[in-house]
């Protein structure tokens, strides 16, 4: 006979709005039951390249229970309830997250020092984010992310292209990203199988992070090899492979998931 889980604590969730000079932010923030005083560092969740706030379904609570700590999630802008994006992504716009709006998000929520997790893509802007902000980012986590352009990525990519062509699955991107779920689609297959993109690298912002590093990677991502936690976390600290896992690990294995950041978490 199993023993029952036991009850998470209380978390309080709110939505907010942020202010870019371009438009405004949809974002929520967990807060935990917490004794500690000062309370830890908030995490700051990076979503993927179709990704939205309700698509972290219940991760980001359990994350914010479990750890103690505060978690923000936010809509970049063209997705889910945030504005339009003005215009194309061009092949900085990965950077472009760490050094233009993180610190708007920060200076309005209230956020000094704080963890950076991303998934996917939102990895890469994680990882942008700690070396662009050293002196505040006080830990790292990857969640499937890509450190490179890779075959295999764009492989999974080109599948993704094919499925799109069914407007079956841009409906079922509109549930989370509305009249701007074309755009959202272009904007992932079209930057990163543009030649723009090609030399696209983490090399440089990876030289420059100064935090602990975790990257998690799904045994079965179809997305992108072991080759790239382990780039990210080289010298720098911990790959972690979770197996049966593919490349949306906060879906397919989300208790390990949340297991794993805190136990690194922990002591930070």
């Amino acid at each position: 006979m199993s023993t029952p889980k036991a009850p998470l604590p209380n978390v309080d969730e709110t939505e907010t709005r942020i202010r870019l000079a371009d438009g405004s932010l949809f974002a929520k923030v967990w807060t935990p039951e917490s004794s500690d005083d000062p309370p830890p560092a908030p995490i700051i969740l990076f979503h993927d390249s179709l990704g939205s706030v309700e698509l972290w379904r219940g991760f980001p609570q359990r994350l914010a229970a479990t750890t103690g700590r505060r978690v923000v999630a936010y809509d970049r802008l063209g997705f889910g309830r945030s504005d339009s994006y003005p215009g194309k992504l061009d092949a900085g716009f990965v950077a472009a997250e760490g050094q233009c709006v993180v610190p708007s998000l920060c200076d309005q929520l209230g956020i000094d020092d704080f963890v950076a997790c991303g998934h996917s893509v939102g990895g890469g802007m994680a990882v942008e984010t700690a070396a662009r902000l050293p002196a505040r980012c006080r830990a790292l986590v990857t969640i499937a992310a890509q450190a490179f352009v890779e075959d295999k990525t764009l492989a999974g990519i080109r599948v993704a292209q094919r499925g799109f062509e069914d407007p079956a699955s841009l409906a079922k991107l509109a549930k989370y990203h509305g009249d701007k779920a074309a755009w959202v689609a272009d904007a992932w297959i079209n930057t990163w199988l543009s030649p723009e993109f090609a030399d696209w690298t983490l090399e440089p912002a990876l030289a420059g992070v100064r935090c602990p590093v975790l990257a998690i990677h799904g045994e079965r991502d179809e997305y992108g090899s072991a080759e790239h936690p382990t780039r990210i976390a080289a010298g720098r600290g911990t790959a972690r492979i979770l197996p049966e896992t593919g490349h949306v690990p906060h879906r397919e294995s989300e208790a390990l998931l949340v297991e794993v950041i805190e136990g690194f978490l922990r002591g930070i």
